[in-house]
């Protein structure tokens, strides 16, 4: 589940909403494990849904395609993974928290030979978004309850291309995800030439920003950072993606020209300016 600082969005009424059958979308307020999950229409689309966690922004959907991802920093998150892969490649994916498995149907619908798996802490919720939406099923999607850390410990080594986490309680990502250790473990699971994309979310003074690119960076010979330029100058709070492998990524320009598209234009740092805006952060430690 993401951060409150997720919710920048893009406000076009694109489409049509088609009719819903039993086990479609309904506005309410649904009990699930950690809380309570509200389902609320977005007012800007006959299709889409907003998914709200404990009254904080989670998940966006629209029902009619799975490519729109109105979260800003999930489209920064597509296009990284654009940039890098084929959309002929058979991608083994790993979510670390689900929410409404926003980015999971975006993946299956650009790279149909993929295999995700969602790990997601909330049994409840993972019910809801089931029965809620068109969520493709195994084994192009599998969604396994438990808790990020764990489940990613007994992963067997160099088994995914890409490992994304964005698991938050409240506005923090839970320690145990954040440290060398936990690090560690995502290192062994990723397959040669992978990639770890963390969603971090971070006050104006980057400190946990700064410490998080140090700890990812103890464990990867290349890093990037894509945010928008007030988050990189400290100037607000808000979402950076951290990127992490063992090649180097987020170099190409059509990358850099399709990050200033969008509601908020975003830059990229590759690994040296990554690398020297680490420099005073502390690597994290269990």
């Amino acid at each position: 589940m993401g951060a409150v600082a997720k919710g920048t969005r893009k406000t076009k009424n694109r489409s049509t909403a088609p009719e819903q059958g039993e086990t479609g979308p309904v506005p309410g307020i649904f009990p699930i494990d950690t809380g309570t999950c509200e389902l609320v229409r977005d007012q800007y689309s006959d299709t889409g849904w907003i998914v709200q966690i404990n009254g904080v922004p989670s998940s966006h959907i629209d029902l009619a395609d799975p490519k729109i991802l109105d979260f800003e920093y999930m489209r920064w998150i597509a296009h990284l993974v654009d940039s890098e892969r084929s959309r002929t490649e058979r991608l083994r994916v790993l979510h670390l928290g689900g929410g409404a498995c926003s980015m999971a149907r975006y993946f299956a619908a650009t790279y149909p030979d993929a295999r995700q798996v969602v790990v997601e802490i909330d049994g409840a919720l993972t019910e809801l978004v089931r029965n809620w939406f068109d969520l493709p099923r195994a084994p192009l999607l599998r969604i396994r309850v438990g808790e990020a850390r764990a489940v990613t410990e007994t992963l067997t080594e160099s088994t995914r291309d890409i490992i994304i986490r964005d698991v938050f309680a409240g506005s923090k990502t839970p320690v145990p995800l954040t440290t060398a250790q936990f690090t560690a473990h995502v290192r062994r699971v990723l397959a040669p030439g992978g990639i770890y994309l963390v969603n971090c979310g971070d006050t104006p003074d980057l400190q946990g920003a700064r410490a998080e690119a140090a700890t990812i960076g103890a464990h990867f010979e290349h890093l990037a950072i894509i945010a928008d330029p007030a988050m990189l100058k400290g100037r607000r709070y808000g979402n950076m993606i951290i990127a992490g492998s063992d090649v180097p990524i987020a170099n190409s320009p059509a990358l850099a020209r399709e990050l200033l598209g969008g509601g908020v234009p975003a830059h990229v740092w590759g690994d040296a300016e990554v690398r020297k805006f680490a420099a005073s952060g502390s690597v994290l430690q269990d």
